[in-house]
């Protein structure tokens, strides 16, 4: 008989009733080093004041109007955005999902509103962009596409990091390349400044939009509020969640106004997007985040726990192979199964996240203190060690 939750989860075996910062606690007391906030979306940890203080307001005066009316957080925190990136303007979202599908509508939409209109988009191998039918047709795995056809037609897959498939793919009848600055899901894989650098190149010259998906790197995870910045470029459009709404439901499209010319009023839409509740959450994330004061703390924290992670791996050269990401988005490359590492972690209280390429996620809130990484890192030494072979 079918449980009456959709059993489309495998689930850990914890049931987690409280949160505070870097911790969350079970219902007998149990506390855990939570270095996966979420899936990288409790950028502040839990129950953290600013943003509990922000809901709760809110709470008192309004939830939902639905976009037939001005929200005023709306304006406030697309200022924000607009102000703080690349971007003219900004459609708020619910989740990265939906970013994904409004991204690849913006771009066909604004192809369209041309004479020689392009509908062909350029994703790549070990990609994530959600499980819509957009999403997982720009993935493009078995995994992700299996039993889901037919696909959304339309997107050329390229093998990751092949800079020749992308030079003899990339023409001028691509109307978008879409890709993660960092790979998430994929294995925390980075793509390289020279490289970011030489796409924005690439579709200057043949016209193809540049889309980023930083649904996972964004929000200051990688040290900088957006991680293409480290590279000194800019997309034309891009996807944010996660950490911007700090565990609230929160997604946007950032976009300049070239890119966003086709999307007038009644293309696009949104019932809960971008509603009261989720505003004020968001402007009290960003109003954080976006301070140099606390990117340079990120910073700071992020040498710190790299360098105990190496020390870490070489004192396990059995269970690992590499440390790789940038910022607090690092990734442990495995030698054995990384669910069995993960699985290793929930045994000494600490949770961590498993992704593709056999690599552990460590994406900690952007928060976590000096003696939680120390702590962190000791416990990840402990299911190491209980992983090594007697």
């Amino acid at each position: 008989m079918i449980p009456s939750i959709l059993p489309t989860y495998n689930r850990a075996p914890m049931t987690f009733v409280k949160g505070e910062g870097a911790w969350l606690i079970e219902e007998d007391g149990t506390r855990y080093l939570d270095l996966g906030a979420g899936i990288a979306v409790n950028a502040l940890g839990h129950a953290h004041p600013k943003l509990v203080a922000a809901l709760t307001e809110q709470a008192g005066l309004l939830w939902h109007t639905s976009n037939l009316y001005n929200i005023p957080g709306q304006q406030e925190l697309a200022d924000r955005l607009t102000e703080a990136t690349f971007a003219d303007t900004v459609f708020f979202t619910n989740s990265g999902t939906e970013a994904c599908e409004l991204a690849v509508k913006m771009a066909r939409k604004y192809w369209s509103e041309t004479d020689d209109p392009r509908t062909e988009i350029i994703a790549f191998t070990g990609s994530f962009h959600g499980r819509s039918a957009a999403g997982i047709a720009a993935a493009g795995s078995e995994k992700m596409t299996k039993g889901f056809g037919p696909l959304l037609p339309g997107f050329t897959h390229l093998p990751f990091g092949d800079h020749d498939a992308l030079h003899a793919a990339l023409t001028d009848r691509i109307a978008a390349v879409i890709l993660e600055p960092v790979q998430g899901e994929g294995g925390i894989v980075p793509v390289p400044d020279q490289c970011l650098k030489g796409l924005r190149d690439l579709c200057d010259e043949t016209g193809a939009l540049l889309i980023f998906d930083e649904v996972q790197c964004g929000m200051g995870r990688t040290g900088r509020l957006f991680a293409h910045e480290w590279s000194g470029i800019a997309p034309d459009i891009m996807m944010v969640a996660k950490g911007i709404g700090g565990g609230f439901p929160l997604g946007a499209v950032l976009a300049t106004e070239e890119a966003a010319c086709g999307m007038t009023a009644g293309t696009h839409g949104s019932t809960y997007g971008g509603n009261p509740l989720a505003m004020a959450v968001g402007n009290a994330v960003m109003e954080t985040v976006a301070e140099p004061a606390f990117l340079d703390e990120v910073n700071r924290k992020a040498g710190a726990l790299r360098q105990k992670l190496e020390g870490l791996v070489a004192g396990h050269p059995e269970v690992f192979e590499a440390v790789r990401g940038s910022g607090l988005m690092l990734g442990l490359k495995c030698k054995v199964t990384n669910t069995d590492v993960v699985s290793a972690g929930y045994a000494q209280h600490v949770l961590t996240v498993p992704a593709g390429d056999n690599v552990v996620r460590l994406l900690p809130p952007l928060t976590i203190t000096d003696d939680e990484i120390a702590e962190a890192v000791n416990r990840l030494d402990r299911a190491a060690a209980a992983l090594a072979p007697a």
